[in-house]
């Protein structure tokens, strides 16, 4: 009777305190418990439990990182074909011919977030013409253009993602002066002599043929200067399509030779992606 008696001489506030450490006593004495042995059936699960959930994060955290590294990878060798010549991006790719994979595989993933992938739009238009024209793809990737028309494809890139591929400069393409009738650059106007390749591209088509340029829209700092500079290579515009946010969709006709003078109006801005 006598603790009864005393237990309302207890403050609130002495009473809270003489809970909690009454609490902390119980849990130094379970810890105390779990460390000696005692207490082993609530310890048994324990280890199990992490060793499968620091494994499962360990290879998600490695996949993430890795996946980190090839975007870092692939924003710097975009970069560099931005901002060398075609030349320089023919010596990267066979120095690091494992570099073009890393490349293609970030660039299908940046136009897989597009609502349409300009080459489709290409592929549309060439089916419409005559399917006895023939066809040289300069910077033809993966050859989407050639498997999909009936027309004859010349298909020319840095390095051979397939065997329909002709490896070469895209400023000196292995093809004989008019002898074709449809140049294709889609998303492949790159580096910093864009004035040789087409330049190139002019050469090798038929007086009358046409040029198809699909370009990301917001590489045309001034969009009417690169439709002179264009005239000035021997390209007449016969077709503008500005409709889509990402891509702009141009179609020119070889109306002569280029005028052999710098075309200052030719500057397309370098397509850098940002860190993710």
């Amino acid at each position: 009777g006598a603790s009864g008696a005393a237990a309302p001489r207890l403050t609130r506030k002495q009473w809270r305190n003489k809970q909690k450490n009454k609490r902390r006593q119980e849990k130094l004495k379970a810890e105390k418990n779990a460390g000696g042995g005692g207490g082993t059936a609530q310890a048994a699960p324990e280890p199990s439990a992490p060793a499968a959930g620091p494994t499962g994060r360990s290879a998600a955290l490695r996949a993430r990182m890795e996946e980190r590294l090839l975007a870092a990878r692939f924003r710097y060798i975009n970069e560099r074909l931005y901002t060398g010549s075609s030349r320089d991006a023919v010596e990267l790719f066979q120095s690091d011919p494992e570099a073009f994979q890393i490349y293609h595989r970030g660039f299908a993933q940046q136009v897989g977030r597009w609502p349409q992938n300009p080459v489709d739009r290409i592929i549309q238009r060439l089916r419409q013409r005559s399917a006895s024209l023939v066809v040289a793809d300069f910077g033809c990737g993966d050859c989407k253009i050639a498997s999909s028309v009936r027309n004859k494809v010349h298909c020319f890139d840095l390095v051979p993602l397939s065997p329909l591929v002709t490896v070469c400069d895209m400023a000196e393409v292995p093809l004989a002066d008019e002898s074709v009738d449809i140049a294709v650059f889609c998303l492949a106007l790159m580096g910093t002599n864009l004035q040789e390749i087409l330049e190139e591209a002019n050469r090798v088509l038929k007086q009358g043929g046409t040029l198809m340029v699909a370009e990301v829209a917001s590489r045309f700092e001034d969009l009417r200067a690169f439709m002179n500079a264009m005239a000035q290579l021997g390209f007449r515009s016969v077709n503008k399509d500005l409709s889509s946010t990402f891509f702009y969709l141009l179609e020119f006709t070889k109306a002569g030779p280029p005028r052999r003078r710098p075309c200052t109006g030719l500057r397309l801005l370098p397509c850098l992606y940002k860190r993710r």
